[in-house]
């Protein structure tokens, strides 16, 4: 047990005024229209108090709740991952100069404002460590993503509210983070609250994950908490795992799925999925892009964006002759083999963080953990359990 600190409800907003002092980009949970998303943060008003969600497959609700919970929610229709990974961004911009009679490119630059990201799920959190691998972590760094990365302060939020979607107990990435990055061992958050919210008591356990994250509870002047405050924050994350009705079990499912190339579970998939890429789209781990080259009528002045695609899309995995995955169920296939199996060959853990959002998301209700279960029990390799 680290240092344990206590921040009262009235603290939180004196929380986001120290960071936006500091420079900080507030980035949380907000409502925007009728659901929970990741947005700017500027006042504690701006978080969704009082208000929760119902999420089950194939739909999601913005519910009120009968108490004054910031946090009493599960995960976010939009995490965490456009914050550094924006669905369209400008790569470079290109002038044509007559009189030089040559094109000069210039490369767009991201804001360098430094993100504090407030309230963010431990999935979440983890979804942002898989990016700093994929997207920071190798020879070719994403120049875009490492500067928005740079200097972020975390903020994270242990999960009491998981929806009936969630399975990230299973996946080993919640309802309470890890106190560091499985990949480069440094500290994972540099504050983490768990909200208690009961018949006689509202406020959060902080505890404290960095020097930095030690210097704004100094400043905000966070009241000091004891080995029962965080016996009570365990409390409420192993609560919250417990209630958790869906699981992969990650001992088999890589097995599972290199044996189920051939498995005829596709075909019945395909009969269900639209293709229609919301899957991809509500993932936080989810990367594929494609380009686009765009300039004006005179041909003076162009622009490269990068914009989010989609494994789904017959397109993305075009060649010359076509698309070397024109059905549906060879699209299915090479999505829940990457997320579960193949990410691992790839980078080392799995592509997935159990946050349910393919779940909740997908207009036919198609469900990630019932599939692996099915193509579990056809292959013999393992149980085959999707709940628990």
């Amino acid at each position: 047990m680290g240092d344990i600190r206590i921040l009262n409800p009235p603290d939180l907003g004196t929380l986001i005024a120290e960071l936006r002092a500091r420079g900080y980009r507030v980035m949380g949970p907000t409502v925007r229209g009728d659901a929970i998303v990741t947005g700017e943060i500027r006042t504690v008003s701006d978080l969704p108090r009082g208000r929760g969600d119902t999420q089950r497959p194939a739909e999601y609700r913005l519910t009120e709740r009968d108490d004054r919970s910031f946090f009493g929610f599960a995960a976010p229709a939009i995490s965490s991952k456009p914050v550094f990974f924006p669905a369209e961004e400008v790569i470079w911009r290109g002038r044509r100069d007559h009189d030089e009679g040559h094109f000069t490119v210039e490369r767009d630059r991201p804001d360098a404002a430094p993100i504090a990201l407030l309230g963010t799920r431990s999935c979440d959190l983890r979804a942002v460590q898989i990016h700093d691998k994929v997207l920071a972590g190798r020879m070719y760094e994403d120049a875009h993503y490492a500067a928005r990365r740079e200097h972020t302060f975390v903020v994270a939020v242990a999960c009491g509210q998981p929806a009936e979607t969630c399975f990230c107990a299973s996946m080993g990435t919640g309802p309470r983070p890890a106190e560091t990055n499985p990949e480069t061992g440094e500290a994972a958050y540099d504050l983490l609250l768990t909200e208690v919210l009961d018949e006689h008591n509202h406020h959060f356990v902080m505890e404290i994950g960095t020097e930095h994250g030690r210097q704004v509870a100094d400043a905000i002047e966070a009241g000091d908490g004891d080995e029962h405050d965080h016996a009570r924050a365990l409390e409420i994350t192993d609560a919250a795992a417990k209630r958790q009705t869906r699981a992969i079990d990650t001992s088999t499912i890589h097995g599972v799925l290199r044996a189920s190339v051939e498995s005829s579970r596709w075909e019945e998939i395909a009969t269900r999925c639209l293709a229609c890429t919301n899957c991809t789209l509500v993932c936080p781990t989810c990367f594929c892009t494609t380009i686009q080259d765009v300039s004006d009528l005179a041909g003076d002045e162009g622009e490269r964006h990068r914009v989010w695609d989609s494994c789904f899309s017959e397109q993305f995995s075009y060649i010359h002759g076509g698309p070397l995955r024109g059905e549906t169920k060879s699209r299915y296939r090479q999505w829940i083999t990457h997320k579960l199996s193949s990410w691992e060959d790839q980078f080392g853990m799995l592509g997935c963080v159990g946050c349910g959002r393919c779940i909740t998301w997908c207009p036919v209700g198609i469900d990630i953990v019932e599939e692996a279960a099915e193509l579990t029990r056809m292959s013999g390799l393992g149980s085959g359990a999707a709940r628990s």
